[in-house]
C-alpha cells in the first residue's frame, strides 16, 4: 500500500471511523471521508481540516459514485446499531443495501482493497453454541437480533464481492470499549457506574479496545490478505467482572444487584409499557435485555496469529478510559480519545 493511496472511510464521524481516520492520518495516508448533511463532526473536529470530505449517504448511489473518484482503498465502518424493533427496516437498508452499494462501487472503480467492519453478532448465536470462532457458520436462531441479521446480510454482500474479484477482508469486533461521548456505547457505562448504577446483568461477552480494532484494520488494509474474516477480541468477561473493573478504577462501589433472566424479562416489558404510554425511549428492549443475560465467548487465535498481533488487556483499556472519563467529568463531559 503506497503512501499516496487515497483511503475512503465510511462512518468517519462515528466511534470506530473517527479513531480509524486518526490512525490513517498519523501513518501519512490521504483520507477521504463520507458524511451526511446531518452528521455531527464532534468526534472528528480536531482533525477535520486534514480530511477530504465527501457528502454522501451509503444508500445514495449517485453521491457515492462521486465520492469514489480516485479512491484506491476503502474502509467501510458505516452502520446502524439498534435493538429496537422499529429500526429493523432502517438497519436492512443502511447495513445491507448500503454495503451492497459500497461493494459494487469498489468493483466498478477497481478499488485495490476493502476492509469491512462487521460484528460478532454476524457469527450467529445459538444456545447450544456458547463459544464462537471464525469457523462458525451462520445458524437461524431466536438468539439472533435484527441487528445480527443485518450484519450477516452485509457480510454476504462482501463475500459476493470477493467472489466477483474484489480484494476484501472482514473484521468482527466484540464489544468495543474506549473513550468517546460519555452517554453512548460502552463509554456510557463509565458515567452510569460513577453515578451509582444499581443493576448488572449476569451474562458475559467478549471485549476489545477501540485502538486494537483500528490498528488491526490498517494492518489488513496494508496486507495482501483477501477472503478472510477475523474476530477481534481481547478478553472474554462476565458483565459483573467488567463493571467491577470500571467501578474499581473510578473508586466507586460496583452495581449491587445482579439481573438474571427473570428480572430481564420484567425490565423490557416495563420499558415497553413506558414507551407506549409515555413515549419515552426504552432503556432496554426485548432483544437487548435477553442478550445481556446470555454468556458467549469468542476465540481470537486467528487474529493473534496473522500479524503476531497482541491485544491490550481489558484492564489497561478500562484504566485508560476511566482516567479520561475522570478528566472529562471535571471539564463538563466533553469527548475524549485514547491515544
Amino acid at each position: 500500500m503506497q503512501k499516496d493511496a487515497l483511503v475512503l472511510v465510511t462512518g468517519a464521524t462515528g466511534f470506530v471511523g473517527s479513531y480509524l481516520v486518526r490512525l490513517l492520518l498519523n501513518k501519512g495516508y490521504r483520507v477521504r471521508a463520507l458524511r451526511r448533511k446531518s452528521s455531527s463532526l464532534t468526534l472528528i473536529e480536531d482533525v477535520a481540516d486534514k480530511i477530504e470530505w465527501a457528502e454522501a449517504d451509503v444508500t445514495d448511489l449517485g453521491a457515492l459514485e462521486d465520492a469514489f473518484e480516485g479512491v484506491t482503498h476503502v474502509c467501510h465502518c458505516a452502520a446502524v446499531v439498534s435493538f429496537h424493533p422499529k429500526d429493523g427496516g432502517k438497519m436492512l437498508k443502511i447495513n445491507v443495501e448500503g454495503t451492497k452499494n459500497i461493494v459494487n462501487l469498489c468493483l466498478d472503480f477497481g478499488v485495490k482493497k476493502l476492509v469491512h467492519v462487521s460484528s460478532i453478532a454476524a457469527l450467529g448465536r445459538a444456545p447450544n453454541r456458547p463459544h464462537l470462532d471464525e469457523s462458525c457458520k451462520w445458524v437461524e436462531s431466536k438468539a439472533n437480533s435484527r441487528y445480527a441479521l443485518s450484519k450477516y446480510g452485509a457480510e454476504m454482500e462482501v463475500q459476493r464481492g470477493i467472489a466477483e474479484g474484489l480484494s476484501a477482508a472482514i473484521v468482527n469486533p466484540s464489544v468495543i470499549v474506549g473513550s468517546q461521548y460519555w452517554d453512548k456505547g460502552m463509554a456510557g457505562f463509565f458515567k452510569k457506574i460513577d453515578e451509582g448504577l444499581k443493576f448488572c446483568p449476569n451474562g458475559g461477552s467478549g471485549f476489545v479496545d477501540i485502538r486494537d480494532v483500528v490498528r488491526f484494520m490498517v494492518l489488513l488494509l496494508e496486507s495482501d490478505i483477501s477472503g478472510e474474516r477475523y474476530i477481534l477480541n481481547s478478553d472474554n468477561l462476565s458483565h459483573r467482572k467488567f463493571f467491577g473493573m470500571i467501578a474499581k478504577e473510578l473508586g466507586v462501589p460496583p452495581p449491587p444487584i445482579t439481573v438474571g433472566p427473570f428480572l430481564a424479562e420484567v425490565a423490557w416489558r416495563v420499558e415497553w409499557l413506558k414507551e407506549k404510554i409515555l413515549g419515552t425511549t426504552p432503556l432496554a428492549t426485548k432483544e437487548s435485555a435477553r442478550a445481556s443475560v446470555t454468556n458467549y465467548t469468542y476465540g481470537n487465535e486467528k487474529s493473534r496469529a496473522v500479524f503476531w498481533f497482541e491485544y491490550l488487556t481489558m484492564e489497561q483499556t478500562v484504566r485508560d478510559t476511566a482516567a479520561q472519563y475522570l478528566e472529562a467529568k471535571g471539564e463538563g463531559f466533553g469527548v475524549k480519545f485514547l491515544g
